[in-house]
């Protein structure tokens, strides 16, 4: 027999004040649409699935206007963004029009857009994709990745209790 999950016991504003107590890192994940226009996002749903294969996953709103090319499109870059990147978090999550307009970056070999001076990049594989809740879960098989040179220099952008922050080593 299976049982149900319970009623919540709490408001939405309670679920996302607890939600906000993790901290998160800060990604832009990034495709380019049949068109060949890029399109790029702000996202904090993102993590680590298996080593082997290699796999991530990173959840996106089904309301999003950039939706239907993230499910059609066969790979994407998710970019994990360094706290001197605050700029660019705040602009893929905001900026309507071209959001790249005076954005460094280069063609992954898929042809995805990868971010200059991301601390680390995932190019994937757009593997699987499950309908959960308000988002979309997008499972990507990463085909090749990279980390900054200048790493032991640079600190990632967190999210937490609704801002951003620099994390330093203890």
């Amino acid at each position: 027999m299976t049982r149900r999950a319970s009623p919540p016991n709490f408001d939405a504003a309670s679920f996302r004040r607890a939600l906000g107590q993790f901290a998160t890192g800060v990604t832009v994940i990034t495709t380019r649409a049949p068109d060949g226009q890029l399109i790029g996002i702000t996202a904090s749903s993102f993590n680590s699935v298996s080593l082997n294969p290699p796999l991530v996953l990173w959840s996106l709103a089904t309301r999003s206007a950039s939706m239907p090319v993230f499910r059609s499109n066969s790979h994407y870059v998710v970019n994990v963004l360094a706290a001197s990147q605050l700029d660019l978090c705040k602009r893929f999550a905001t900026v309507k029009g071209d959001r790249f307009e005076g954005v460094s970056h280069a063609a992954g070999d898929s042809g995805m857009p990868v971010l200059d001076g991301a601390i680390a990049w995932f190019e994937c594989h757009n593997r699987s994709r499950y309908d959960e809740g308000d988002h979309v879960i997008f499972v990507g098989e990463v085909e090749r990745c990279g980390v900054r040179e200048d790493l032991d220099q640079a600190s990632p952008l967190v999210f937490h209790g609704g801002g951003f922050h620099k994390i330093e080593p203890l």
